[in-house]
């Protein structure tokens, strides 16, 4: 199974999604912006948030490998974004962690924040090696959020990625455990 985590940083808690979070999911993921960069096909339409909230995460963690988590503003306590860690490689101790943030809240730093004390426990708490970010080329906000929490640009991956209008490189960030000193 894949470690059950919940975190607090000055701003946000981190915690498993539930169903509860499901409409602010549902949000976050219809978003122009946010649906732009999703690793699916323009015709499945949006992410069918129950599922992702629920199904989806129990099966991820289960499974090992890997698990949903809602960004929670701590001020009000509303979900303003959301990670998940896949690809998970137990032997080779990697995950890969992505995110999605709320239109109202972008360029707050609340994404770098999250992914950056994800990251921390996932190394520190949970015997990680390396956490990966990939970002597609085109994906500025995405670049500045790897950089900001953190993490090493290490390269291209050519035509590694899909997103809804197809094909695309994807750049490797990651953060190791020598990070940390």
């Amino acid at each position: 199974m894949f470690p059950t985590l919940e975190l607090a940083t000055p701003r946000l808690q981190v915690r498993p999604v539930t169903a509860d979070d499901a409409p602010a999911v549902a949000e976050i993921f219809a978003d122009k912006q946010t649906h732009r960069w999703l690793p699916v096909p323009q015709d499945s339409g949006v992410v069918d948030a129950m599922a992702w909230c629920t199904r989806m995460a129990a099966q991820q963690r289960a499974s090992g490998i890997g698990d949903h988590y809602a960004m929670v503003r701590r001020e009000d306590e509303q979900v303003v974004g959301c990670l998940w860690t896949s690809r998970t490689d137990w032997v080779a101790q990697v995950t890969e962690v992505a995110y999605a943030v709320s239109a109202p809240v972008r360029g707050f730093g609340l994404a770098p924040e999250a992914v950056d004390a994800l990251a921390i426990a996932l190394l520190l708490e949970h015997g990680f090696q390396r956490v990966e970010l990939r970002v597609a080329p085109g994906n500025l906000a995405s670049r500045r959020v790897a950089e900001k929490a953190g993490f090493t640009y290490e390269g291209l991956l050519r035509n590694a990625g899909c997103v809804p209008s197809g094909r695309v490189d994807l750049e490797v960030w990651s953060f190791v455990t020598a990070d940390l000193r």
